[in-house]
C-alpha cells in the first residue's frame, strides 16, 4: 500500500475499497460530515471504470430541468425505468435512486464542488416506451484542469487518453473530421480533462480538500468482523485497517475474471474497455460474510471492435458508436444481412449479438461486421483512422462488395442485395426493415449536415468498401452484492450486515437489466454512494440544501 497524501493512521472511521465515482462520492460525502476516511485502490491509478467513461449522469426530475422549464416527474421516470428494466428491478433500490438522485446532484455541486453541464436535448434511449423524454435527464461534467487542481496527484488519475471535449461541443462540431484538433491538443497539453476523467478529478479534489487519504497498490483481500459487525479490512500485504463506522465496497465488477464471468453472465463476453483490475474482489469479500447476490447475469453491454487498444497491459475493445450510427454505414450478420437498427443504443444492440441459432447450434448474428464505403470514410473517418492513411490491420478493405463479402465470409449475393435494398430506402430517409432514424435518439447521433433527408440514413455509394468486425463487449458487469435502499449490504436472509455498505458495479444496480439513458450507470451509482456516505456518517439522507453554485 502506498498512501499518496499523508501517513497511514491505521484506524479510520470509514474504509472505502475502490476509487471510481461511487467510491469517491461515498468517501467525500462521509468526510464532509467529519468522518476520517481512506480510499484503497488496487491498481496504480485512481478512478476505476468511471475515469474512462463518458462521465454522464442520468437523473430524473433534476433541478436543471425544472429551472429550464422542461416537464419531468419521478412518476414518469419510474414508469420509464420499469419498462426498460422489464419489471426485474427491486422497488426499494429504484425508489432510492429516483427519490434521492437530485439531492445527490445538488450535494455534489454545493458541497463537493463538482460542476456540470445540462444537456437539454439528449434523448432517453428508448423513445418507444412510456415515460421517456426527448431531453432533460442527462448532465455531464464541465471541463476541468486536473493538473492545476490536483498537483502531483494528477499523475495518479486514470485516463483513457481521449482529447478533452464535452458532449455539448460534440453536438456543435459533429463528425470527428470537423473537430478543432489544434485547440483540443492545446487543452490536453495544459491539463484539462473532460468526461469521466473530469468527473473523477473533481471528486478527488473534493476528497483531498476534506482530508481523505488516497492509497494505490492497496488490494483489500478480506473483511474483518468483531462483536457482530464489520470492523475493517486486511490487505494482501498483511496490512490491517480498522473502520470505526464501517467499510464501503465500491471496487467495480467482475468482468476481468474470465472464469467468474463465464459462470455468471448470461452470455459470453468477448472484450471489455474497463480497467483489468475489475476481477470481483469486493464481491468475493462480501460473499465470505454471507452476502446476498443479485443481478449477476447482467453487464453494461456494448458492441465493440478489437482495434489494438491496451489498458494496463491488457487488450481492450473500442466502443462503436458513430461508426454504426452515421449515415452510410450498416451492420450485417454471418449471412450478409442486416439484423437490427444499427443506430439504437449500444446496450440493446449488443443484446442482439447474444442471439442463438438453436437449429444450427451456432450464433445467429455473429460474426457481425459494420460495412461502409469510401464516401463514408472520406466524410467521417472510422475511429481514429482517416481517408488517405494506410488501412489498419483491424479494418478489412476490398475494391467491390463481392470481394468484401468473400473476405468476411458472407454470401456475396446476400450482401449485394442487402446494400441495394438499404440504399433504395436510405435516400428517401426511411428504413422499413428496422426503423432506423425514426426515433429522436437515432437522429441525435446522426449527421445534421447529411445530404439525405434523415440524419441517420445515407446510401453506400462507391468503393473501395470496408468492414469492421463487431463483438459482444461491455463497460463492466452491473450485478453483484445486494443492498437495501441505504446501500447497506444484505445477507442471504435479506438482513443488513452491520457496518458493511456497497455501491457501483460491485452491487446489484437499481435499474436492474435496464439502461434508460446516457448516464444511467453513474447516476444511480453515485446516488447510492451518496446515501452510503450519509449513513456511514450517521447523517440523514437529506441535507440543508444551499442554493446550487453554478459556474
Amino acid at each position: 500500500m502506498r498512501i499518496l497524501n499523508g501517513e497511514n493512521a491505521g484506524r479510520y472511521d470509514v474504509v472505502v475499497v475502490g476509487s471510481g465515482a461511487a467510491a469517491l462520492t461515498a468517501a467525500a460525502t462521509a468526510a464532509r460530515a467529519g468522518q476520517s476516511v481512506i480510499v484503497l485502490e488496487k491498481s496504480e491509478l485512481l478512478g476505476g471504470t468511471s475515469a474512462v467513461s463518458g462521465g454522464m449522469l442520468w437523473v430524473v426530475d433534476n433541478h436543471y430541468a425544472r429551472e429550464t422549464g422542461l416537464e419531468d416527474s419521478r412518476v414518469a421516470g419510474r414508469e420509464y425505468v420499469e419498462a426498460v428494466a422489464r419489471g426485474r428491478g427491486r422497488a426499494e433500490l429504484l425508489d432510492a435512486a429516483l427519490e434521492h438522485g437530485d439531492t445527490m446532484l445538488r450535494f455534489a455541486e454545493t458541497e463537493l464542488g463538482v460542476r456540470f453541464i445540462f444537456l437539454d436535448n439528449f434523448p432517453d434511449y428508448r423513445q418507444d416506451l412510456p415515460g421517456a423524454v426527448t431531453g432533460g435527464r442527462t448532465i455531464e461534467p464541465q471541463l476541468f484542469n486536473y493538473r492545476e487542481a490536483l498537483g502531483e496527484l494528477a499523475e495518479y488519475v486514470r485516463t483513457d487518453g481521449r482529447h478533452p471535449y464535452t458532449m455539448q461541443e460534440y453536438e456543435d462540431w459533429g463528425a470527428f473530421t470537423k473537430f478543432p484538433w489544434d485547440e483540443l491538443n492545446a487543452r490536453q497539453a495544459s491539463g484539462f480533462a473532460a468526461k469521466g476523467h473530469a468527473l473523477i478529478s473533481m471528486l478527488l479534489k473534493a476528497c483531498v480538500d476534506n482530508g481523505v487519504h488516497l492509497a494505490v497498490a492497496a488490494r483489500a483481500e478480506r473483511i474483518v468482523t468483531g462483536e457482530g459487525r464489520v470492523t475493517g479490512v486486511i490487505l494482501d500485504d498483511g496490512t490491517e485497517l480498522e473502520a470505526g463506522s464501517g467499510v464501503m465496497l465500491a471496487a467495480g465488477g467482475f468482468e476481468w475474471d474470465r472464469a467468474l464471468a463465464d459462470s455468471m453472465l448470461a452470455t459470453r463476453l468477448y472484450t471489455m474497455c474497463s480497467p483489468p483490475s475489475n476481477t470481483g474482489d469486493a464481491l468475493r469479500m462480501a460473499q465470505r460474510l454471507g452476502a446476498m447476490t443479485r443481478g449477476t447475469r447482467e453487464a453494461w453491454w456494448a458492441p465493440m471492435s478489437l482495434t489494438g487498444g491496451v489498458r494496463d497491459g491488457e487488450p481492450i475493445g473500442s466502443l462503436l458508436r458513430f461508426e454504426r450510427q452515421g449515415p452510410g454505414s450498416i451492420m450485417v450478420n454471418r449471412h450478409g444481412q442486416r439484423f437490427a437498427n444499427e443506430a439504437q443504443n449500444y446496450n440493446d444492440l449488443a443484446r442482439v449479438l447474444h442471439s442463438w441459432d438453436s437449429a444450427n447450434n451456432q450464433t445467429l448474428n455473429t460474426p457481425a461486421h459494420v460495412v461502409f464505403d469510401q464516401s463514408y470514410l472520406e466524410r467521417y473517418g472510422v475511429l481514429d483512422h482517416r481517408a488517405g492513411q494506410p488501412t489498419p490491420d483491424w479494418l478489412i478493405e476490398a475494391p467491390t462488395l463481392q470481394a468484401l463479402a468473400e473476405r468476411i465470409g458472407v454470401p456475396p449475393e446476400n450482401l449485394a442485395a442487402t446494400v441495394e435494398r438499404f440504399n433504395a430506402h436510405a435516400v428517401d430517409g426511411v428504413d422499413p426493415d428496422f426503423g432506423r432514424g425514426a426515433s429522436a435518439y437515432d437522429r441525435y447521433w446522426g449527421d445534421a449536415d447529411n445530404l439525405w433527408p434523415n440524419p441517420s440514413l445515407g446510401p453506400l455509394q462507391y468503393g473501395p468498401y470496408y468492414a469492421l468486425e463487431v463483438v459482444n463487449g461491455a463497460f463492466g458487469t452491473c450485478g453483484g452484492v445486494a443492498t437495501d435502499g441505504r446501500a447497506r449490504v444484505l445477507d442471504v436472509d435479506g438482513r443488513p450486515i452491520p457496518g458493511l455498505y456497497a455501491a457501483g458495479n460491485t452491487t446489484e444496480n437499481p435499474y436492474a437489466a435496464g439502461y434508460p439513458g446516457a448516464g444511467a450507470t453513474l447516476g444511480p451509482i453515485m446516488t447510492m454512494a451518496y446515501l452510503a456516505g450519509r449513513s456511514l456518517a450517521g447523517q440523514p439522507v437529506g441535507y440543508a440544501q444551499r442554493e446550487a453554485v453554478q459556474a
